[in-house]
């Protein structure tokens, strides 16, 4: 008769749990319908629209001179847009050995220097470059002209960056340091020091 008993009471609880799980089985498929209707009617996405920016050719000249003290001045000129940062190195081919100004361009001109040591620059050729920095380093202004990666750089001064940051742009120019013109094979510009004539 225990047994019984028992048997009646699991086949209650059973019904029961049945009869609960019934109810929940017919108001869920409402509540799925209802969910399905909301995620069907996002809201639209607005469209970004980029605008179509012209490549810029980039120009870039530089003019060195050497002052009295055997020091170097660069001075230049440049289609990039004004406040483009720009580097400006001044090496020594023999050794290897190079100094760095950073400036920028001002209603299409920049200027560095003096470079060299205190007592002026030894005799000898020198590279003097001028690297237009990354663009994401550019004021925003600068940036909206010539692209976040400068994208829209192009010419036969423009590269890729060396560190992947897009592309950038790189003057370059050979020279000598001395009052007697050294013999070369290639265009070269001879500086010497004023007043040695």
């Amino acid at each position: 008769m225990r047994n019984m008993m028992n048997n009646s009471g699991v086949l209650i609880v059973m019904i029961a749990l049945l009869a609960g799980c019934g109810g929940a089985e017919e108001e869920q498929p409402d509540e799925t319908v209802s969910t399905a209707q909301v995620e069907q009617a996002p809201d639209p996405e607005p469209e970004v629209v980029e605008e179509q920016i012209d490549p810029l050719e980039v120009a870039i000249s530089a003019q060195v001179s050497l002052r009295n003290d055997r020091r170097l001045m660069v001075e230049g000129e440049s289609n990039l847009p004004d406040e483009t940062l720009v580097q400006v190195i001044v090496e020594r081919e023999v050794s290897g050995v190079n100094w760095r100004e950073r400036t920028r361009i001002e209603d299409g001109t920049f200027a560095a220097g003096p470079f060299g040591s205190g007592s002026g620059l030894p005799d000898g050729g020198y590279t003097v470059r001028v690297e237009v920095s990354e663009g994401s380093v550019q004021p925003e202004a600068v940036q909206a002209r010539i692209g976040r990666e400068g994208q829209h750089l192009t010419g036969e001064l423009v590269r890729q960056s060396r560190h992947g940051l897009g592309q950038v742009a790189t003057y370059s120019r050979r020279f000598l340091v001395g009052s007697e013109p050294r013999r070369t094979r290639d265009q070269v510009e001879v500086l010497e020091r004023p007043g040695s004539r």
